[in-house]
């Protein structure tokens, strides 16, 4: 049974930064920083809080065969907080799919683990739970100390880094253009093209980086996670699946425009974004798929679109983000409502199936963690997950440091414009680390 330890830090600004590098300091460990504004439907909440650390794991879960099984049982025997992740590659236990592109970072395809220290905060109050048998009282006032009192210097590289991609900018165009022949054969309607940006030999400061990057695009679903020498370093727009009791909840971005400098500029982009065709056309199928995704565990006639194609602006783009819920069927599994719905559809297209054979097919490399889904479960069942984008991810053993960009492609696209998108979602992880690209023309 934890037992609770409430604190008020001084600055939860600097609290939560410090508290990336006592993660950091973790073999294992997770901080999930930022409050969405999104109502959930049916219910007065938000966010649940401001921030979420999980340091040290007590128990892990990290399979090689039957994953969801697997967490199934770790879930039901833990009755207790548990946080971690799904990578995008899990898609091969779900349906008969298959990874061959080479991956540097290495991360598993799933991991979890309920941890020895819990920390939420909330209106500014830290609350700490712990295990008395394992760690004292003292042990958490130490922790505290450190994470208040100790000076840690947001060093961000000890080197210029330029990336490389695994595509010339001709070759992505000629991509997109096969893609396209696709749907215009019917093959698909819509599908998530990928670029991964990459550097080797790379030595940077995790917590470091990430603090920076969390500085420059304060985003709702921000995640830092550790395991041994793999990071990740996650500021993320987009929600994957939040579960409220009975209630769950998908919010599913397709639409972006870069921000711009002026004010008048900047709602004239915002206005183009909420009434362009094709953004919209991307939107409204990836909703679709959602819905169909939902109806599988749904109660009958509970899958709502509570709203369509809304826009909201963070500090890089605007985004055009719709909400969709139902009410869950009775008698499911803890992970049912994951293996229904994963890999979310925003990162993948319609129909979701070929889509996925085709970003294997066109990809040249495997996304691992990048557009997986990173986030916890609580003790009632509850749960939330963002979705793995706007991220690096490195490897400290090897110095692979990477970040992957894409867009989603539809019959109306134009090459260069989406290539233009994909410039603009690396934007903030390039000025975060005075980095630039090497991409061959």
């Amino acid at each position: 049974m934890r037992k609770s330890f409430i604190h008020k830090p001084r600055s939860i600004q600097q609290f939560s930064k410090n508290l990336a590098h006592v993660v950091a300091d973790s073999n294992i460990g997770v901080l999930l920083r930022g409050s969405d504004s999104f109502t959930i439907p049916k219910t007065n909440e938000s966010s649940r809080f401001q921030l979420a650390a999980a340091i040290g794991a007590r128990k892990v879960c990290c399979p090689v065969s039957h994953h969801f099984d697997e967490l199934d049982s770790f879930l039901i025997n833990a009755n207790d907080w548990v946080f971690g992740y799904f990578g995008y590659d899990l898609k091969n236990q779900l349906e008969r799919l298959s990874s061959s592109n080479p991956d540097s970072i290495g991360f598993p395809d799933m991991f979890f683990f309920y941890p020895s220290i819990v920390i939420i905060c909330r209106n500014d109050v830290a609350e700490f739970l712990y295990f008395p048998d394992e760690i004292s009282i003292d042990d958490i006032q130490k922790l505290i100390k450190i994470v208040e009192d100790e000076v840690y210097i947001d060093e961000i590289v000890q080197q210029s880094i330029s990336f490389n991609s695994r595509f010339s900018k001709t070759k992505y165009l000629q991509t997109i253009e096969e893609v396209k022949r696709h749907i215009a054969r019917g093959d698909i309607y819509e599908m998530n093209l990928c670029q991964e940006f990459f550097t080797s030999n790379a030595t940077i400061s995790p917590a470091g980086v990430f603090n920076r990057l969390y500085d420059k695009s304060p985003t709702p679903f921000g995640a830092f996670f550790r395991y041994n020498e793999k990071y990740l370093l996650c500021a993320s727009l987009e929600r994957y699946l939040r579960k409220s009791g009975a209630l769950l909840v998908s919010q599913p971005i397709k639409g972006t425009a870069p921000r711009m400098k002026s004010e008048p500029d900047d709602i004239k982009a915002m206005e183009r974004l909420r009434t362009d065709p094709k953004e919209r056309a991307e939107n409204v199928m990836i909703v679709d798929l959602v819905r169909n995704d939902l109806s599988r565990i749904a109660k009958r006639g509970s899958v709502r679109v509570n709203e369509l194609c809304g826009i909201y602006n963070f500090p890089q783009v605007h985004q055009m983000i719709s909400t969709v819920s139902c009410e869950l069927a009775d008698g499911l599994r803890p992970t049912d409502s994951i293996r229904a719905t994963f890999p979310m559809g925003s990162m993948t297209g319609a129909p979701k199936v070929r889509a996925m054979e085709l970003i294997e097919q066109f990809e040249r490399s495997q996304r691992g963690l990048y557009s997986g889904a990173v986030g916890y479960f609580a003790p009632n069942g509850d749960f939330d997950f963002n979705v793995v984008i706007r991220s690096l991810l490195y490897n400290s053993a090897n110095g692979y440091l990477s970040f992957t960009v894409g867009g989603a492609i539809t019959f109306k696209s134009i090459p260069e414009a989406e290539y233009d998108e994909c410039l603009v979602k690396a934007r903030a992880i390039l000025d975060t680390l005075n980095a630039r690209l090497n991409v061959a023309e």
